[in-house]
């Protein structure tokens, strides 16, 4: 039986392992004001890109754009956060599995 265990655990191992290298290589989009602020991380912490629609820049009101930006980011890193949770349980089971503390999504 400790054999078993010990084999599930290793499997278990390996496919976090997959998953984190796959969880790193992400791409995860953010966009906020109906699209005209978009954002891309990679690995749900680097950003990667911005993309803003010139309907958005408004040099009388830089605020908005700014706002705007902070809207698009937090909505990747919330995404980002979301998949990386729902990968990692799918791999444990909803386990509290020590070690992924430092994952997005895990504490």
């Amino acid at each position: 039986m400790n054999k078993n265990i010990l084999k599930q655990a290793q499997q278990m191992q390996a496919q976090i392992s997959k998953a984190q290298a796959e969880l790193a290589e992400m791409h995860t989009e953010g966009s906020a004001g109906g699209g005209v602020v978009k954002v891309v991380l990679v690995g749900g912490a680097t950003l990667e890109s911005i993309q803003i629609s010139p309907e958005a820049v408004d040099p009388e009101d830089v605020e908005i754009l700014q706002d705007l930006i902070v809207a698009a980011v937090n909505n990747a890193v919330t995404t980002a956060q979301h998949q990386t949770s729902e990968k990692m349980s799918s791999i444990t089971g909803g386990l509290n599995v020590p070690g992924l503390g430092g994952l997005p999504g895990f504490s």
